[in-house]
């Protein structure tokens, strides 16, 4: 792993993991369409990257204005396994040898299912909620919790903004609040839902931004809940909602089991609900693929390895590396790792 590429070499090919530029390797694997997942280099122009990909990461990250390549039919000796993450998400596989979780959840959620992850010789797993505070609820309990404050604001004549990342989350909350009346569907949330019908998933259209204002339903005293990105309080679409409908704002994320989230972001509610793996459910991953070697990737990796050899498995955290002038290959410089960095790269999944 070495200035932002993740690979592995079997029988005398490459392939690289999710990279982040452009990399030299025979197959680029993309395991989904968010965007800290996906390379930030252009197209090669003689089409040469051969990606191995889901067919709908491949529409999905094109709807988004990123230059992925079609992927080509996964060769024999590897499988792409899904990851319950978001539509089209996909671990790499090598059967028996190697798996490549990239982002994981193994709950079912609406039209996601959990995934149960292969028996593996090596695992490189996820770590974005490895630490012990992280523990979700259930999914059963969020939502009941949800729907028991949308039935309150409602009864008060109160809208909501229900908030979560646009690719995924987003798309969860349209179908489980389904059936309240009006749905309200934010701009760049509607796009996307669009894009996950053209797929197979039957989100409900809803109404979009642009229409409900036409139709004069943002005023005091009318209900009706909206699904939009996250915003904080200072935002001045959260502040105009606020304003004109005395909206409440409820954000959707793993990162509300911190006792403070909802304060920081300037939220009225927060509810721990993730596309992410809490951090009982890595172990569980780890314990059913059973393997030699874990190395730990995304988010919360020293501590997760440091965890897993406490419970006897033979771990190792994999950091972006930097060559300095001189160093051997073999010299590792951790880049360093902002407070809030973590945060930022979930993007509130």
């Amino acid at each position: 792993m070495n200035d932002g590429v993740l690979a592995v070499e079997v029988g005398g090919k490459s392939i690289s993991l999710d990279p982040k530029r452009d990399s030299h390797s025979d197959f680029t694997f993309v395991s989904h369409a968010h965007t800290d997942h996906l390379s930030l280099g252009k197209k090669k122009r003689n089409g040469s990257r051969k990606i191995l990909a889901s067919e709908a990461t491949a529409v999905i990250a094109n709807s988004r204005g990123h230059d992925l390549e079609t992927p080509i039919a996964t060769p024999e000796e590897y499988d792409l396994v899904d990851t319950g993450h978001i539509l089209g998400s996909r671990g790499f596989l090598i059967p028996d040898e190697l798996f490549y979780t990239g982002d994981i959840s193994i709950r079912d959620r609406a039209f996601l299912k959990g995934v149960r992850p292969p028996k593996a010789k090596n695992l490189i797993v996820e770590s974005t909620f490895a630490r012990p505070e992280y523990v979700f609820p259930s999914l059963e309990q969020c939502i009941h919790e949800t729907n028991e404050l949308i039935s309150k604001m409602y009864s008060r004549g109160i809208p909501l903004i229900l908030m979560g990342y646009p690719l995924g989350k987003a798309q969860l909350l349209t179908e489980f609040f389904r059936h309240w009346d009006p749905l309200i569907v934010h701009e760049s949330v509607h796009e996307m839902n669009s894009v996950y019908r053209q797929l197979g998933v039957p989100l409900k259209e809803g109404m979009s931004f642009s229409q409900a204002r036409e139709r004069g339903m943002f005023q005091r005293g009318v209900p009706w809940i909206m699904i939009s990105p996250f915003m904080s309080r200072g935002a001045e679409f959260v502040k105009t909602m606020k304003s004109c409908c005395n909206a409440v704002t409820v954000g959707f994320t793993g990162w509300a089991t911190r006792a403070r989230f909802g304060q920081v972001m300037g939220l009225d509610y927060a509810i721990p609900l993730s596309d992410h793996c809490d951090c009982n459910e890595l172990l569980e991953i780890v314990r059913h693929c059973n393997p030699e070697k874990v190395y730990t990737i995304h988010g919360f990796a020293d501590y997760l390895a440091m965890r897993l050899r406490s419970l006897g498995y033979e771990a190792e955290a994999l950091m972006w590396q930097n060559k300095r002038k001189g160093e051997s290959p073999r010299q590792i410089r951790k880049k360093p790792v902002s407070k809030n960095q973590s945060l930022i790269d979930s993007y509130f999944n």
